[in-house]
């Protein structure tokens, strides 16, 4: 396995390889992301535990949308038990998933401490319990605050776990040298990882701006209301989708695990 460095412009390919793939069958990857979706909303509601848990599980989780990407790719039919493929080939891929996940968990939460720093920790109690968000508490600088620290610390330690769960996983990498083989792999490649989250913003732009147009057009926007989640689902799908080609972008293997 070696590190490929690719041109900036292979981020805006990576969206359209996603969409591509998702078109193949869009049921099965839609299906896979709101098993997800449900799946972070059940443990979240664990008593004290469940945010922790949801944390620990999300590596796993995200693998399992790759997974459903990349039997797409290959003209199969993505299965629900795809999404919890990290536990269901060996007990040792699964506590390396598992440790994975952990590490996921103890960082979102240094995360959510630093930006607890400057607003008291309105905005972590948000994120991770879900308490109530008020249009008084938007507007509060430091609570505005406490978010953009926190997007901006969440942008380096993202990278650290974007490309982790793929090595794990596929290609039998300790935990330790995943993410750094991960952070090393998005930070050689940022030109194309800005393109790819410039592309993306652009995209989810694009379709807010449409339905804003078709709600002032329209006499009756309860419709163009009711499109959004669908699109929002089926945008996120795509998302996901085509994190799996970033990953076969930076990185050449001569064999993946199935």
């Amino acid at each position: 396995m070696k590190l490929n460095i690719v041109p900036a412009s292979t981020g805006a390919l990576w969206v359209k390889q996603g969409a591509r793939t998702f078109v193949r069958q869009p049921i099965a990857l839609t299906g896979l992301f709101l098993m997800f979706m449900a799946l972070m909303s059940l443990v979240s509601m664990i008593p004290l535990v469940g945010g922790i848990i949801g944390l620990i599980l999300i590596p796993s989780a995200s693998l399992g949308l790759m997974a459903g990407a990349q039997e797409a790719l290959a003209g199969k039919f993505p299965r629900p038990l795809t999404l919890f493929c990290a536990f269901r080939i060996s007990k040792d891929k699964t506590q390396q998933m598992l440790l994975l996940g952990g590490f996921y968990a103890v960082g979102f939460l240094i995360l959510a401490a630093l930006s607890a720093l400057v607003d008291g920790g309105s905005f972590a109690k948000f994120y991770l319990v879900g308490s109530t968000l008020t249009k008084e508490l938007i507007l509060k600088s430091d609570f505005q605050q406490a978010m953009w620290l926190a997007l901006l610390l969440y942008i380096p330690f993202s990278s650290l776990f974007w490309h982790a769960p793929a090595l794990v996983f596929w290609h039998g990498v300790s935990v330790p040298k995943s993410l750094f083989f991960s952070g090393v792999a998005c930070l050689s490649n940022w030109r194309a990882f800005v393109v790819y989250a410039l592309t993306w913003m652009a995209i989810f732009a694009s379709v807010a701006l449409c339905l804003g147009v078709l709600s002032s057009w329209s006499d009756e926007s309860q419709w163009v209301s009711e499109l959004l989640l669908p699109l929002m689902l089926i945008l996120a799908s795509i998302f996901f989708t085509s994190s799996l080609f970033s990953f076969k972008d930076c990185f050449t293997s001569e064999t993946i695990l199935a």
